[in-house]
């Protein structure tokens, strides 16, 4: 019973104290909106004339990054702003669409690069399957941070007049999200690609009469080739350089906690911003190529095995390593590297 009382008065003076808080609230004047002066006013002092003087001359600044001081009126940030808004967004469209305009012409002139002769049925490993999924992880998260980048830069102009502004604010946010999540993962399984394939990526002298011939478009012959020929050594060594700018200039705005001033950010995003339109200006052509393009290039990369008459006609020194290699595999084994397979496997 006393146990009983206790929690009845306990409860009466909890009911009390939301009356007494209610009462209060309806009493108190009605808020009103602040005021702009007044909110000045709190935060920097006494504003008159010769304050908005020190702050157009830079004498006046609040400090608001670590180990930095910014004007009231950031000239940086604005000269940022114009840079991204009227060079790099403009270049960017136009280096995309660009490409994407060139490679339709091109397969709608050209067409697909076929195989010059019937395909033997002879089979030979060119991807492992680790390889494999390497190569598909990696390709999924440039995707992955590809559109949502496109959407981060351009979206704005074009999702959220179409489906307004809720619909726009939370795909922006959901692509954040991604892009900042999925960058790091990126970065990190780049640098495993670079160094998984950086000795069959090396220069060689045959290279450029693979540029000389055009990949193969000049001239009655293909050019030599061995696992990588010229134009897959290119994308390779522009992943090794523009990529990793692309990866370094990401984690310093994907981490702001380790010191970086304003500027080092402002730096930053337009650094990734540009190498980063490089990179997806390129790769339409790399996938391009490595689909509709060429006849057998994707089925490599989906199987891990090559015919025959396409190893010849594509990559004719690899070809000669590992011919004694080539054979039909079982369909209930799996594309895996055995003794035999890595027997050809590039050195």
């Amino acid at each position: 019973m006393h146990t009983l009382m206790q929690c009845l008065w306990r409860l009466r003076m909890i009911g009390a104290v939301l009356l007494l808080a209610v009462l209060a609230a309806g009493l108190a004047p009605p808020a009103t909106a602040a005021e702009p002066d007044e909110e000045i006013g709190q935060a920097v002092g006494t504003v008159d004339a010769d304050t908005w003087r020190q702050v157009k001359s830079g004498e006046n600044f609040i400090d608001s990054r670590h180990d930095s001081t910014y004007n009231l009126i950031n000239p940086s940030g604005e000269t940022w702003r114009q840079v991204r808004n009227e060079w790099i967004s403009p270049a960017g469209l136009i280096a995309v669409g660009g490409m994407l305009a060139i490679l339709v012409i091109f397969y709608l002139i050209v067409g697909r690069n076929d195989l010059d002769h019937e395909r033997t049925g002879r089979k030979i490993l060119r991807w492992t399957v680790l390889e494999r999924s390497l190569h598909w992880t990696v390709a999924t998260l440039f995707i992955a941070l590809s559109l949502t980048g496109l959407n981060l830069l351009y979206g704005k102009f074009v999702f959220r007049h179409i489906f307004g502004d809720v619909f726009w604010a939370n795909m922006i946010m959901g692509s954040k999200l991604i892009h900042n999540y999925a960058g790091p993962v990126f970065g990190i399984l780049l640098i495993v690609m670079l160094a998984k394939w950086l000795k069959v990526n090396l220069p060689k002298k045959h290279d450029w009469e693979w540029f000389k011939q055009g990949g193969g478009m000049v001239g009655n012959k293909h050019p030599d080739a061995g696992f990588a020929n010229a134009g897959e050594k290119v994308w390779f060594w522009l992943l090794a350089s523009v990529g990793l700018v692309v990866v370094v200039s990401g984690l310093v705005l994907d981490f702001p906690i380790f010191g970086q001033t304003r500027d080092n950010m402002q730096w930053a995003n337009m650094f990734h911003a540009v190498t980063s339109l490089i990179l997806m200006t390129v790769a339409l052509g790399h996938i391009y190529i490595g689909t509709l393009g060429t006849e057998g290039a994707l089925e490599g990369m989906a199987t891990g095995y090559v015919d025959e008459t396409w190893a010849k006609q594509h990559h004719n020194l690899w070809y000669e390593e590992v011919k004694a290699n080539a054979g039909q595999p079982q369909q209930s084994d799996p594309p895996v590297a055995d003794d035999t397979a890595t027997a050809h496997r590039p050195n």
